[in-house]
């Protein structure tokens, strides 16, 4: 069973409540005050610590977290996925579970193996049970108490893990009702497995669907905090469409770095939908700042595709979500540093890889290409490759291996580019830069289209409107422009996934930015609320950028 965004979203009605108790609860109730200046209150654990409200390795270094979610209970057959992401730079990864309530739980022998491909992809695992997610509101959700048995039973796996994993008690666990419930059981279950050993540093993520809209974790952070005999507990905030403007991030992240209390955003969204456009530029920018750890959602496989970092599971094929987190501003391969238990920052090891060879292109269609170079040599070995698009005296990071070759996509039909390869080993040493090659993309094929159109649901005067686009063709689509009319005189008042233009029944619908790109055998949806009369006959004619698209 896949997870949908529904449970990472507030609810309309509850939307509303926030904009109007916002400032009441997030302010009023929770001021300063109440994140009183937190000290590690016991000894500090094993590996991983906590530490004057910072997360720490064994030896004492600071570790800020980047990486990615991925939903392992889900697909445990792909494995593959935690050497993609460290490829393209995470140093750490959060493994979706389960403990047996709402899904099929997790063996000790397969979450024995996650770990140990974390570890051999020189990953920091964040373990998590998701079958909590949304208790009290979502009916089928487990309890805190349940997971915690869960991690017990697994004692004997996870310990003398502690350099390399963290563990998350639940995800999200608590809806919006009765949020205020949450602190109580977090508390016990913090306590039940300090009792039965557990030295590990231990994440808590906050109710309100992980979002936290009420303020009850950010008011009672302090006593959770207090309750962990350790210190070894970081708080983990979920911000999705709830966090649609600088200052609610910025207000957020600064109150825990302020009261020294540690926390990550442990799951964040950025593509925009009906409830909101959350603002990950400010996610990620004030993480930076603040040296903050942030762990993308989600890898690949959600029932929403908006969320999908990679298509499919392919690292070669990044959405537009994957790759502003992997490769824009204040992103992974910016920002992450690997763990130094592995070797990350080892000052001893100062000698860079040898240059790449000039590298070469081949399979180019229209929005991509593959770079093929002669491999590097390292005294310590090379850790990775990165391609990079020149342009003028500006370098792009485009793409990121582990193998000395790359596919390069999200390209435009019949432009030239410029790219080069640089390689790098596991100290952070780079090489110099190769010798340039340049790629002039060929044509989009033309009318490899079809298109679905449904009513979701009809009142009054009104109706929820969803279209799907697929692209047939074998070459990715990158910009667009939907046309097709309505019979009946219906307008678009409102629409996500797209821009809607309407002259009279004519309707032209340009992308946003997180479907732009629609992949080869793939497809986006947009969806919309429309006004209609006694007749609401569907359109039966698209074209997609002026060709003709086949209707199903």
């Amino acid at each position: 069973m896949r997870r949908t965004r529904s449970t990472t979203r507030k609810s309309l009605l509850a939307r509303l409540v926030t904009v109007l108790l916002g400032l009441v609860v997030v302010g009023a109730l929770c001021p300063a005050a109440a994140l009183a200046q937190a000290e590690p209150p016991g000894t500090q654990a094993t590996g991983l610590h906590i530490s004057n409200g910072r997360l720490l390795e064994g030896n004492g270094n600071d570790f800020v977290m980047r990486g990615v979610n991925h939903a392992h209970t889900w697909y445990p057959n792909e494995t593959q996925s935690l050497a993609d992401v460290k490829a393209l730079g995470a140093n750490t990864v959060r493994v979706v579970l389960a403990d047996g309530h709402r899904w099929t739980a997790n063996s000790a022998s397969d979450v024995a193996n996650v770990v140990t491909q974390c570890k051999a992809n020189k990953l920091i695992c964040v373990l998590e049970v998701h079958d909590t997610t949304g208790y009290g509101e979502e009916a089928a959700a487990g309890t805190l108490d349940q997971a915690a048995d869960y991690w017990i039973g697994l004692k004997n796996v996870l310990a003398g893990q502690e350099n390399y994993i963290i563990i998350n008690i639940g995800n999200e666990p608590w809806g919006n009702t009765d949020p205020a419930g949450w602190t109580a059981p977090t508390t016990a279950a913090i306590k039940k497995l300090r009792a039965a050993g557990f030295e590990h540093t231990i994440m808590v993520d906050a109710p309100n669907w992980g979002q936290d809209w009420q303020g009850v974790m950010r008011a009672n952070a302090q006593s959770v905090y207090a309750a962990d005999t350790t210190g070894n507990l970081i708080f983990s905030i979920h911000m999705y469409s709830v966090f649609d403007t600088a200052a609610e991030i910025t207000d957020y992240l600064n109150a825990f770095v302020t009261a020294k209390l540690p926390l990550v955003i442990g799951e964040f969204g950025g593509p925009a939908d009906q409830w909101g456009d959350p603002d990950e530029d400010t996610m990620l920018a004030t993480a930076e700042q603040l040296d903050l750890g942030y762990l993308a959602w989600s890898w690949s496989g959600n029932t929403d595709p908006i969320l999908d970092l990679s298509i499919g599971f392919d690292p070669t094929q990044l959405s537009a979500w994957g790759q502003r987190i992997f490769n824009g501003v204040n992103g992974i391969a910016q920002t992450s540093k690997e763990a130094t238990i592995y070797g990350g920052g080892n000052p001893g090891d100062t000698q860079a890889p040898t240059t790449p060879g000039t590298p070469t292109a081949s399979a180019v269609t229209a929005t991509s290409a593959t770079l093929s170079w002669t491999a590097s040599t390292d005294n310590v070995g090379v850790a990775g490759y990165d391609v990079v698009r020149v342009s003028g005296g500006t370098e792009t990071k485009v793409a990121a291996s582990t193998a000395n070759s790359a596919t390069v996509s999200g390209l435009t039909a019949k432009t030239a580019y410029t790219f080069a390869v640089y390689a790098r080993d596991a100290a952070g040493n780079r090489s110099s830069r190769s010798a340039t090659v340049n790629v002039t993309t060929g044509d989009t094929p033309a009318g490899n289209c079809s298109v679905g159109y449904r009513v979701v649901g009809e009142w009054q005067g009104g109706f929820q409107g969803e279209i799907t686009i697929r692209n047939t063709g074998t070459a990715a689509v990158n910009g667009w422009t939907l046309g097709f009319s309505f019979a009946n005189g219906q307008t678009v008042s409102n629409m996500w996934g797209g821009t809607p233009t309407q002259t009279g029944a004519a309707v032209s619908v340009t992308p946003a930015s997180y479907t732009s790109t629609i992949p080869a055998a793939g497809s986006v949806t947009v969806g919309f609320i429309g006004t209609k009369g006694a007749v609401n006959t569907a359109p039966t004619a698209f074209t997609l950028s002026g060709s003709a698209c086949t209707t199903t």
